[in-house]
């Protein structure tokens, strides 16, 4: 059956921003999903899905830009996916990532908001990242244009297409790092190139080369490591020995092989080929190990201002029993663990709680204990009664937010003051309103993370109520 054909809608007007970095338009009581377009756009729009409440359309022509639009720094602009928001000035940005803090907390949360602080933009908005991962693929990602053109299809080194996990799109310069990973990207994959080697191919999960990961710190200092489809060959010792000889920042060059059917390396043993096993990331006098499979939040210099929030939102004065719910590696419990008596940090995954130790100890920090198991199994009356009465909470659950299990025993055990972090306001607000009952939100402080995209973290004091 001849699939229906979709309509073209001409002179519309871009009048909003809406969720995943989309903009919005109104055709006909109709609401309209459109990518890369800014409020105050007038664009001509090929529908390419149309439901009974809404529709999605890619622009076919800019009639009239906005007076707000401004040009993308980036040349993979439009067809990576990421950083979406280039073309929306950064103040703007904030002001409607401001904005949907204070919609997801009303429409969702339905509680009582003091005024929400203004957002605390990052100083940063390009070259903010300390960590990238890329993708090896034997063919590289071709546009239309670029298939007309006759381009070959070469091995390519880059990021996915959004949502197509075999199509890669070659990065020849990504502004999120600083430069000397386009450097050095580009370097191996003509170095891999020049020796003859395999890119990976994801349908006959078969080549050498599969992934690549740069880390930085603030001192310039950076980790790489290759994760090799097959064992470790003389072309793959070559290229190893190209990159430690290339680039003496790189102070830990480390590699995997990964001969599984999918990228996930965190049970695969790491092999450091050069330097050591870690980087070291600071913050005031503390000193983090970040090794290959640790999680460290991607902005450095923002996660600072973000975990200074919380520390000021849990206003400890060394007394206290604090707990740390969904605390990865330990970050915001060491971060905190000067000015409380006690810190209590719980986390899923196993190998971030032992990073967590290990940067305790690194610290000199003897007041902290972790704990590795799902939140709402350990997170029980008896756990409480055995380590302590909380004070404090702060808690900073994925996107997904808190189990109801999770809430209830924070509601049970009545800490004086919870400080929710949050990557997913829209989830932070169903959570808020669950804790209301015992709860009144004192002070609301979002903070942003991620310049040019829609994400926006947002930190919440609650208080118990008297």
């Amino acid at each position: 059956m001849k699939k229906k054909n979709l309509p073209i809608l001409t002179d519309i007007e871009i009048t909003d921003v809406a969720a995943e970095g989309k903009a919005l338009a109104r055709v006909d009581d109709m609401v309209v999903f459109v990518p890369y377009c800014v409020p105050g756009d007038i664009v001509d729009l090929q529908v390419t899905k149309k439901k009974h409440s809404f529709m999605e359309a890619r622009v076919l022509r800019v009639v009239k830009p906005s007076q707000l639009r401004c040009e993308s720094v980036c040349q993979h602009y439009g067809t990576c996916g990421g950083c979406k928001w280039q073309i929306l000035p950064y103040a703007e940005q904030l002001r409607w990532k401001q904005q949907q803090v204070m919609d997801n907390l009303t429409r969702i949360g339905h509680v009582n908001l003091p005024e929400i602080s203004p957002i605390l933009g990052s100083s940063k908005i390009y070259e903010y990242r300390n960590k990238l991962e890329f993708t090896f693929a034997d063919h590289k990602w071709l546009t239309t244009e670029e298939m007309k053109a006759g381009i070959p299809f070469e091995p390519g080194l880059g990021f996915h297409i959004p949502n197509c996990f075999d199509k890669v799109l070659q990065i020849d310069e990504c502004h999120l790092m600083p430069p000397i990973q386009n450097d050095i990207r580009n370097g191996i994959r003509n170095k891999a190139i020049e020796l003859g080697m395999t890119f990976y191919n994801e349908h006959t999960h078969a080549g050498q080369l599969r992934n690549l990961m740069i880390r930085s710190n603030q001192h310039g200092q950076l980790m790489v490591v290759i994760a090799f489809g097959q064992p470790l060959n003389e072309q793959g010792e070559i290229l190893l020995r190209f990159i430690r000889d290339s680039w003496p920042e790189i102070i830990s060059l480390q590699y995997v092989i990964n001969t599984k059917m999918n990228d996930t390396v965190g049970d695969l043993d790491i092999i450091v080929y050069n330097g050591q096993d870690h980087i070291i990331e600071e913050m005031e006098d503390l000193r983090f190990k970040v090794g290959p499979k640790s999680f460290y939040q991607t902005n450095t210099e923002q996660a600072y201002e973000l975990y200074k929030v919380a520390r000021s939102f849990a206003n400890l004065n060394g007394n206290e029993i604090v707990y740390d719910l969904y605390t990865g590696t330990g970050t915001i419990a060491n971060f905190v663990a000067h000015q409380a008596k006690k810190v209590i940090g719980i986390e899923y995954v196993p190998e971030a709680i032992e990073d967590a130790k290990i940067n305790a100890k690194f610290n000199k920090l003897n007041n902290t204990e972790f704990f590795a198991g799902d939140m709402k199994d350990i997170l029980t009356d008896d756990f409480i009664a055995a380590h302590g009465q909380p004070d404090v909470i702060i808690t900073d659950p994925p996107r997904a937010g808190m189990h109801e299990d999770v809430v209830n025993v924070i509601l049970n055990a009545e800490p004086e003051r919870i400080v929710y972090v949050s990557c997913n306001p829209a989830t932070q607000a169903r959570d808020l309103n669950l804790l209301d009952t015992k709860y009144v939100v004192t002070k609301v402080q979002p903070v942003d993370m991620f310049p040019h995209t829609q994400h926006v973290e947002n930190v919440v004091c609650m208080e118990l109520r008297k």
